[in-house]
């Protein structure tokens, strides 16, 4: 597979664009077909073959691809060039049973930095900025993917990583960086420690945030934005479609994240029945990579609910902000619960912290959720009315009848990386 420069392709018009998505889905379709034992057998068990895609609207005649077949074909089994092609491995953490390996040859890792950097200038950066990186480094692609984009833009990288919080603020103060690449749990906590050493986090050289890995709200973007004094702005990835990069929020857009439709093509579906879905409607979203050579992902469910809007700036369509995962999804009472939906109640609280912790457990044969929560200024009088006007926002507004704590600050853990948000005591008890 021969894959042109990234950057050539930004500005297509509509028609030209799709001409070009299905030229490359074509080509992808059949080099995932040849070079692809796993994919050759879902084709062929699914009744279907590369030269029946006639149309980009084919593509919904091909065979989802899950997770679970990744962990099946652990750890190289779903790669589509021999393993002396693949120049870097990477990994999800495994904490659900198997990791999940991707594997990159050196132009998919070209083609990655060069996303990251449109990224990075859809967010208004340029050569003359410093990024600290505090995406953890290693088998999770944030850090090495944020890093590798930082440069490709031609601005200054300060690999820090995630976790050492201290030197996070020793770095902010002393090397003056304009952007910080993180997740929105881990910004909080930066921001605590600043607000601790130097009695409020707005006076940074800090202008922008650019947030991804895991869902957040429009409450908790408000929150960062006010205490931290910058330009908070999502991007989107997973490892299995690529890294981070595969979609972003432009400075000026306050509605999506543009999807590089050049290099993935997305669809909705419903996430029961997977009927594929027109834009505009909510459900599941869906990647198939046109580009990847290492290891191209054909319809790959990634669980994540949004839908599709048109293009701003561009032909190329945009993906509302996750709302949450449908594996994520809570069902209590048979009330449908997210846990963002948890987040945008206590963030509607001025005094609650935007750090919590939901308790899943059963009670006779009901489940039933209890959320701590943690306030400033602690007082047991004020944080038992506070808990009581938590739990009527969530029950009228979620629908959902819960119990609540409030601690004093810092009584919660606090997040190095992605939060671990649910704790679900049914699966311990």
């Amino acid at each position: 597979m021969q894959v042109q420069d990234t950057d050539i392709h930004e500005n297509l018009p509509l028609e030209a664009l799709r001409q070009l998505q299905f030229e490359r889905l074509k080509q992808t379709l059949h080099h995932a077909y040849q070079n692809s034992a796993v994919y050759r057998r879902k084709f062929d068990a699914a009744g279907v073959h590369p030269d029946d895609l006639h149309t980009l609207a084919d593509l919904a005649k091909f065979p989802f691809t899950t997770k679970q077949d990744l962990r099946e074909n652990y750890p190289f089994g779903m790669f589509a060039v021999p393993k002396q092609d693949i120049v870097r491995l990477h990994a999800s953490s495994g904490t659900t049973g198997k990791p999940t390996v991707v594997g990159y040859t050196q132009q998919d890792i070209h083609t990655w930095a060069d996303l990251v950097a449109r990224c990075l200038r859809v967010a208004g950066l340029d050569h003359s900025d410093t990024v600290q990186v505090a995406y953890g480094y290693g088998l999770f692609t944030g850090g090495l993917g944020a890093h590798y984009g930082v440069e490709r833009l031609g601005a200054t990288v300060i690999p820090m990583s995630g976790g050492q919080t201290e030197k996070q603020i020793q770095l902010i103060q002393d090397f003056q960086p304009t952007a910080l690449m993180v997740t929105p749990s881990y910004c909080v906590n930066i921001i605590e420690q600043l607000e601790k050493q130097y009695g409020t986090a707005k006076e940074t050289s800090l202008k922008v945030g650019i947030f991804g890995a895991e869902p957040w709200t429009e409450e908790m973007r408000r929150e960062i934005e006010t205490r931290l004094n910058i330009k908070a702005l999502d991007i989107y990835g997973l490892s299995e479609v690529m890294g981070p990069g595969v979609a972003m929020q432009a400075a000026d857009d306050n509605t999506g994240l543009t999807i590089w439709e050049d290099h993935f093509y997305p669809e909705i579906i419903h996430p029961e029945t997977g009927e594929v879905l027109p834009d505009g409607e909510m459900g599941e979203l869906v990647f198939t990579t046109i580009t990847k050579q290492g290891m191209p992902v054909i319809r790959y469910r990634t669980r994540d609910l949004t839908c599709l809007m048109q293009g701003q700036h561009c032909a190329m369509r945009r993906m509302q902000k996750v709302v949450g995962r449908s594996d994520d999804m809570l069902i209590i009472r048979g009330v449908n619960v997210f846990p963002t939906q948890i987040e945008e109640q206590i963030l509607k609280i001025p005094q609650l912290i935007p750090n919590y912790e939901i308790h899943v457990s059963k009670k006779g044969y009901m489940d039933t959720l209890h959320i701590r929560t943690e306030m400033s200024q602690y007082t047991q009088t004020a944080a038992l009315q506070l808990a009581q006007e938590l739990q009527h926002k969530i029950k009228t507004m979620v629908g959902v009848s819960v119990t609540v704590e409030i601690l004093a600050e810092t009584m919660l853990p606090r997040s190095e990386g992605k939060a671990k948000r649910v704790i679900d005591l049914r699966k311990i008890a």
